[in-house]
């Protein structure tokens, strides 16, 4: 099981996060996991002990500052009070520097909401050596796609109703045009198809988890991940 650990932004401020870090710690290196809209919750946790059990020191910044919910309207609210520059300049920018003290290389990955800040993290954080963007990216003013240096996996739905694919056909033309090293993979399948706790009767009408396209997702980031941060 993680922990509950305090690390420093560089504008000197102290945040928590949650790390889960794998058996042999010493070496490993790092990924820094970006929560989805619903906060720091049991869900994302799980993500983070899938890459410590993978070999890989996890760190989810907790970008709410403790709050987490289960209701779409409190989980909207929340993201909206969420200033997206800073949370990716300095949150998840700390985090990659404390995983940095203990790793040579650090990640980025993140999901829906967390997948937008994994793309502006690339953007934000040159301490990041390769970035998976799972269902979320933000609006392509924001993207500086010049600054990307790291090279970057995504996992788009094409029947995603948060994300339609053609803002993604927008933000791929965008990474092409930079010469960005991107790839990305598109599913039949709907927003938040790798979050086991999309079904039964709590999940938003948007979203489905698929656990086939999850499982073929996860086999391409760990893939990815082995041969850009090991």
């Amino acid at each position: 099981m993680g922990s509950t650990v305090s690390f420093r932004r560089p504008d000197g401020q102290n945040v928590q996060g949650y790390l889960a870090e794998p058996a042999q710690a010493t070496g490993a290196p790092g990924v820094v996991v970006i929560q989805e809209w619903w906060g720091l919750n049991d869900q994302i946790r799980g993500v983070a002990e899938r890459f410590a059990a993978a070999g890989y020191s996890a760190l989810v910044p907790d970008l709410y500052r403790g709050k987490s919910t289960l209701e779409a309207e409190e989980a909207h609210h929340l993201m909206s009070g969420l200033d997206f520059g800073d949370a990716a300049s300095q949150d998840v920018r700390g985090a990659a520097q404390y995983l940095m003290a203990r790793a040579a290389r650090v990640g980025v990955t993140g999901y829906c909401m967390g997948g937008a800040l994994t793309v502006l993290s690339l953007v934000m954080v040159p301490e990041a050596a390769a970035g998976v963007v799972w269902y979320g990216l933000p609006p392509l003013d924001y993207v500086d796609a010049s600054k990307i240096k790291a090279p970057m996996l995504a996992h788009w739905a094409t029947q995603d109703g948060a994300f339609p694919i053609a803002s993604v056909d927008a933000l791929e033309a965008k990474l092409r045009a930079a010469g960005v090293a991107y790839v990305g993979h598109r599913y039949l399948a709907q927003h938040g198809f790798a979050n086991e706790t999309a079904l039964g009767p709590r999940r938003l009408p948007i979203t489905q988890y698929d656990s086939a396209w999850a499982q073929i997702a996860w086999d391409r980031t760990f893939s990815f991940f082995g041969k850009h941060l090991n």
